[in-house]
């Protein structure tokens, strides 16, 4: 199992705790500012709090039996405090983009705003309406009694959104903007992926000057920064390896990926597909009896991308990616678990595929 940086990690927890006992304070100027950002004279009260991995959110209630908001901030400590704004930003874009070019399940914006404009400065917020529902997560999907029948629901939604965002293409590596001008999306940002935010707020003295600072003209181009990246890991985080035999393997392992870039790097200059790296069951909403998808949550990590990574095998099949399963258990037991779940969602695919 991977170590943790538990210094980087405590500093992180402290920044966001502090941050959290702000806002509990501050619950009632919270509904105040989401009832003024509604159309209508309504008061908001106060619902509950929801938490997350990275957004800490405030559900909001009002008098007039409309639909209940949700004020969603992401926390400082687990997200990069200085990418905050930029990781709203990029967000609100892609639920835009996303709304005006597929039929995918969204939630509804209906405000946002910077970290100036929030209750108490609060940081960069987004205001959605909430959504019934419940999560696609492990008593679901794992469950050893769910009959087929559901379970192939659930992938025949999954296989139709997959599908819909491997058509949504882009020339280069990277965030997307909209030009106004020409009413044309394009990628201009730099990207921000999880796992730069996973160096960020976990690994201590990380060079955070070693992230890009433009998008990536080619797939090539985004390998090789991920080959440094994962060099870099190892060479500042001092506890990542147990003994210097892991120490090894680990170095050795990393610079082998580099060597393998050139010969498995596919479709170098694109087109790239637009790519969710938090796209997973757990991230979804959906009716409890009928298993119908009525939301997908959670587009902060959303960029232009290599196709391959859109072409892969779901890794979220079995809910919990490779790496874990073993970290825990053995490749044998993976397999077993993960190429059953893996033949019934392409069969789904293949099914979804013949009816567009």
């Amino acid at each position: 199992m991977t170590a943790y940086d538990e210094i980087a990690q405590l500093e992180g927890d402290n920044e966001c705790r502090a941050w959290l006992t702000k806002v509990i304070a501050t619950r009632k100027d919270i509904a105040a500012f989401v009832s003024s950002r509604r159309p209508g004279s309504a008061e908001g009260e106060f619902d509950r709090f929801m938490n997350g991995s990275f957004n800490f959110c405030v559900c909001i209630r009002f008098n007039d039996d409309g639909p209940k908001s949700i004020i969603r901030f992401p926390k400082p400590g687990h997200t990069l405090t200085a990418r905050r704004e930029e990781k709203v930003r990029s967000e609100v874009r892609v639920l835009e983009y996303l709304r005006e070019m597929t039929n995918l399940p969204l939630p509804n914006v209906t405000s946002w705003g910077l970290e100036d404009e929030s209750p108490q400065n609060l940081g960069p917020f987004i205001i959605m309406d909430f959504v019934d529902g419940t999560s696609l997560k492990e008593d679901v999907i794992l469950s050893s009694d769910i009959e087929d029948a559901k379970l192939d629901c659930v992938y025949e939604q999954l296989a139709e959104f997959l599908l819909e965002l491997s058509q949504l293409e882009f020339d280069s590596i990277g965030g997307i903007t909209k030009n106004a001008d020409r009413n044309e999306w394009l990628t201009t940002e730099k990207p921000f992926t999880y796992n730069m935010n996973e160096m960020a707020v976990t690994v201590m003295n990380y060079p955070l000057g070693t992230f890009p600072t433009a998008p990536f003209p080619t797939t090539r181009h985004y390998l090789e920064y991920q080959s440094d990246e994962n060099i870099t890991h190892l060479r500042i985080q001092r506890n990542l390896a147990h003994d210097r035999e892991d120490a090894r393997k680990k170095y050795i392992a990393r610079h082998q990926f580099r060597k393998l870039i050139p010969k498995y790097c596919m479709d170098n200059n694109g087109p790239f597909k637009l790519f969710c790296e938090d796209l997973q069951p757990s991230n979804m909403l959906a009716d409890p009896e009928t298993l119908k998808v009525n939301a997908i949550l959670d587009w902060e990590f959303t960029h232009a991308m290599p196709a391959q990574f859109t072409y892969d095998p779901p890794w979220w099949l079995i809910l919990k990616g490779p790496d874990m399963w073993l970290d825990r258990y053995s490749m044998k037991e993976f397999l077993h678990r993960y190429e059953p779940r893996l033949e019934q969602f392409l069969r789904a695919l293949e099914r979804v595929e013949a009816r567009s």
